[in-house]
């Protein structure tokens, strides 16, 4: 009884923290441009939503409009060990809790989540900048692992043999690691804290997370719902910042296990720092994702599914489909994919009419730009250039890349009335389309991150798939066809973790694993489905014997075996 008092208690206090911290995280995007001071994003230590001492902040910058929606703190190094220390007590009582009263934490959340999935997705739209339709996409998807982390007792369910030997049983029991760590990326806030937390305590760990320091602002909503769903203190803590905190998180010696979404750079760097102090680490990070084309493909069906898949979130996935390849004449597919694009709007997230919004930033953008660029000076043909609509100040700063065209004057002219009315400050980019892409361009080396589609030809299915195949990525590909045999082939052959047969984003749901590989992956254990329970837990195995044994057989030094 007093402990269900004290958890109305708590609830009852949360909600009169409402007012004063997640207010700030308003779901009015009007609000942000109101504010002359930013709300600070708190850490979250220990059960309690504190105001970090940092004296370091960096802005939270909406991408459709550049106003500041907040200020993300450098979590001080007291402040994080503060964290650490919160989540390691709270395990030992987290632990022991029964496995069905955590299972219920997960339900009362996914609930929550359900509740509140509008209020999370306008605030990931004001800080990421995708499409409120997409914005409740990445909430239901990180939603999914929430509901298949509530059947954690069948999940996490060991083995038992009885009567291994004479009288003696054997059974393993799967049991939660300790402290574990999230690293999260900035293109979908809320889907991959859910594909971590939910999971790890689930299985009786406790967890710190840190955000993307671009759009933070999810996962404060997210743990505030965890914790009306009655996760106890400290089983959940939020810190922020960037290389520091990264490194912080890869040092420790009470963080056990350690799971990353981001870039090879950066995944590759986490992979090596945490593995050489003997963490346990799972790197998602960059892609190159194909989409192989028959000539008996449906046409209609194909190139709603490569315009989807390839300018969907401005292209800022990492299952997005990046690159088709065509076998055989590809001119008929290019002219009507080029159609299938031009009619896609590009507007701010939360207009009602945005097909997609902006990049994430003036720095993405602009990379964006310089591989398109670079893929026109490789000798790539432009099909479609969406770097026309584009802000006056990037206009006059693009300036010196046509500076050799004569038609320099009609492209500013062009620039200028391109712009997004009422976001002319905006990081837009257009679906762009190049074709004649070679393998030994950078636009296909590198992993673009924007609303661009490379089209690449192929005289046939084998070359197809030998050209995917040389890639180094290996998160995912998909065939388009009607042919049985053909997508039998390509599912055999192909060297990619997830297969798309007519299916563009070939993204497993929680009850199997997100399988990328190759370069796309660094670890052992996947993230959610029975890998990411796996990767959360340590296996225990026990042998028990229950059993008279016979006095005065003397001591034997022999090797014990099963035989009698």
């Amino acid at each position: 009884m007093l402990t269900r008092l004290a958890s109305i208690q708590r609830v009852r206090n949360l909600k009169a923290l409402r007012p004063q911290i997640f207010a700030k995280f308003s779901t009015d995007a009007k609000l942000y441009s109101k504010q002359h001071n930013p709300p600070r994003v708190p850490n979250l230590i220990g059960g309690a939503f504190i105001e970090s001492r940092s004296s370091e902040y960096i802005d939270v910058i909406n991408p459709a409009t550049q106003e500041v929606v907040s200020q993300l703190p450098l979590t001080t190094d007291e402040e994080f060990k503060a964290a650490v220390s919160a989540a390691k007590q709270a395990f030992p009582s987290w632990r022991n809790t029964p496995i069905t009263t955590r299972q219920r934490v997960m339900l009362k959340l996914q609930e929550l989540i359900r509740r509140d999935i509008d209020k999370l997705a306008m605030n990931i739209t004001t800080e990421q900048g995708k499409t409120l339709k997409d914005a409740q996409g990445d909430v239901f998807r990180g939603l999914e692992v929430v509901e298949h982390a509530c059947g954690m007792a069948s999940l996490q369910m060991g083995e038992y043999v009885p009567n291994v030997s004479n009288g003696i049983d054997t059974y393993s029991l799967r049991e939660p690691l300790g402290v574990c760590a999230g690293i999260c990326p900035f293109n979908f806030p809320a889907m991959i804290p859910l594909w971590m937390f939910p999971v790890a305590v689930t299985c009786g760990n406790t967890f710190v997370l840190k955000p993307s320091e671009k759009d933070p602002g999810a996962s404060i909503m997210l743990a505030e719902l965890a914790m009306e769903a009655g996760l106890p203190d400290g089983v959940l803590n939020i810190v922020h910042g960037t290389h520091d905190t990264v490194n912080a998180i890869c040092d420790d010696d009470n963080i056990r296990a350690i799971s990353f979404v981001g870039s090879n750079v950066a995944g590759m760097h986490i992979y090596a720092r945490a593995s050489a102090k003997g963490k346990r680490v799972q790197s998602n990070m960059g892609a190159k994702n194909h989409g192989i084309v028959l000539p008996d493909a449906n046409m209609d069906a194909t190139l709603n599914a490569l315009a989807a898949a390839g300018f969907g979130a401005a292209g800022q996935r990492c299952m997005a489909l990046s690159t088709v390849v065509f076998v055989g004449d590809s001119k008929s597919w290019e002219d009507k994919l080029v159609e299938r694009a031009k009619a896609l709007k590009v507007n701010a997230g939360t207009e009602a009419d945005a097909d997609l919004g902006p990049v994430i930033s003036k720095q993405a953008k602009e990379r964006i730009c310089r591989l398109i660029q670079s893929g026109i000076e490789s000798g790539a043909r432009l099909l479609l250039d969406g770097r026309n609509i584009v802000s006056s100040h990037l206009c006059i700063h693009s300036i010196s890349l046509f500076w050799n065209r004569k038609s320099i004057l009609y492209r500013i002219w062009n620039c200028y009335n391109r712009q997004v009315p009422g976001y002319e400050h905006g990081n837009f980019i257009g679906p762009t389309i190049l074709t004649d892409v070679t393998a030994d361009m950078e636009c296909y080396k590198e992993e673009i991150f924007g609303p661009v589609l490379l089209c690449m030809q192929a005289d046939s299915l084998e070359e197809a798939i030998k050209i995917v195949n040389k890639n180094q990525y290996g998160n995912g590909a998909g065939i388009f066809t009607s042919s049985g045999a053909a997508a039998r082939k390509f599912q055999t052959e192909i060297e990619a973790g997830q297969v798309g047969i007519n299916v563009p984003i070939p993204v497993p749901l929680p009850f199997f694993s997100f399988t990328g590989s190759k370069a796309s992956f660094a670890g052992d254990l996947n993230f959610y489905g029975k890998a990411g329970v796996n990767f959360y837990t340590q296996i225990k195995t026990v042998t028990q014997q229950w059993r008279d044994l016979p006095g005065g057989s003397g001591v034997s030094l022999a090797m014990p075996t099963s035989q009698k």
